[in-house]
């Protein structure tokens, strides 16, 4: 479980190489639309074990809490294609009591393509209610300290940060 240091500094930016596979595929080799999201969930959850020690599962049991999905925002930019080489990026941008948003992208091995933007933001509630509960201090601890900092949420839409993404690659 995640144990906020203070003396460290902890990336906010993760990232991932994976391959395209066969089966995720539709039948013009397009990575399946439904199947972004198993490769991004995917991603974060091997990057946050790795990086920041943190599991949500162990939160589910520990704590009896997890986060549900309660929006996506989603942008099919270019196709991943079977057997090519991507990197999933994702970072955690807007956190508050009770909800975070989560930002991925996927581009080419070469980082010079943007293929695909998701935003999924997230709920945190209790498992034995199903209500919505505050963040506990120690998720508290890990949200601050993986937040991308100076990121105004509410002031970002989602067309203009796809274009801003695309200008940095």
């Amino acid at each position: 479980m995640f144990h906020r240091d203070p003396n460290r500094i902890y990336p906010t930016e993760t990232e991932s190489r994976m391959i395209i596979r066969f089966q995720d595929c539709d039948p013009l080799q397009h990575l399946n639309n439904a199947k972004y999201f198993d490769y991004y969930f995917n991603a974060r959850e091997d990057q946050v074990a790795k990086i920041y020690d943190f599991n949500p599962g162990q939160l589910f049991r520990e704590f009896g809490t997890s986060w549900v999905v309660y929006q996506h925002q989603i942008a099919y930019v270019r196709p991943a294609q079977v057997s090519e080489w991507v990197r999933i990026t994702s970072r955690l941008i807007f956190y508050n009591e009770d909800t975070t948003v989560t930002e991925y992208y996927m581009t080419d091995d070469a980082k010079t393509h943007l293929k695909n933007v998701l935003w999924v933001t997230s709920k945190y509630i209790s498992v034995a209610t199903g209500k919505r509960i505050p963040h506990s201090d120690i998720v508290m601890g890990y949200l601050e300290a993986t937040c991308v900092p100076n990121v105004d949420f509410a002031s970002l839409n989602f067309n203009d940060r796809i274009r801003a993404i695309k200008l940095d690659l």
